[in-house]
């Protein structure tokens, strides 16, 4: 299924927390669906790509995709004058989810954050821990109560998956429905 909005980008980012497939899964599938891409990392998120993926910065670097230095705030995405379609931290770090939270952006992935709740556009927050705080929960429910999507790691087994991709397909999957984007890779319950 391709995306059918012409102009306006999804912003991904990736920081901190183990989970890079994830990021690297959603980056795939929004890119094969035709969606244009502006891409953060941070800089433990370019660690923990390397670490688990063996990925450098260079597989981001694709036609479609603009890849933002992460320490520039005056980056497109750090306006709200810059049009997007919503944005996507995954993974995403318990701090950068409450730096989001508070409000008190220290990079540019966390303004861009910022920056679509303040706009009311879509952002979806895909955080990779357990346990979780007391302090992750409220956190989490303050960006929830702001209209922020939550949407944990936590792939469903109902479709009987065989590897570790099919698990983060199924997490890229929810994501895309989330941002209203068509996807037919994602089982759904039922085979609907």
């Amino acid at each position: 299924m391709k995306y059918n909005d012409k102009t306006w980008p999804v912003v991904l980012g990736i920081s901190g927390a183990s989970g890079a497939i994830y990021g690297r899964e959603i980056f795939d599938r929004l890119l094969g669906a035709g969606v244009p891409l502006h891409v953060v990392i941070t800089p433990t998120g370019k660690g923990i790509l390397k670490a688990e993926l063996g990925l450098e910065t260079e597989y981001f670097h694709k036609p479609g995709v603009v890849v933002h230095d992460n320490s520039r705030y005056d980056s497109p995405i750090a306006s709200g004058s810059f049009p997007t379609s919503g944005m996507v931290v995954a993974p995403c770090s318990m701090g950068c989810l409450a730096r989001i939270a508070a409000g008190a952006s220290t990079d540019l992935l966390e303004r861009a954050a910022d920056v679509h709740i303040k706009e009311r556009r879509p952002l979806v927050l895909v955080p990779r821990e357990t346990p979780l705080s007391d302090i992750h929960l409220e956190n989490m429910l303050r960006l929830s109560r702001a209209g922020v999507v939550i949407l944990p790691a936590m792939p469903g087994f109902t479709h009987s998956p065989g590897t570790f991709d099919d698990l983060a397909a199924f997490i890229a999957g929810r994501v895309l429905d989330q941002l209203k984007i068509p996807q037919d890779f994602a089982p759904r319950y039922g085979g609907g």
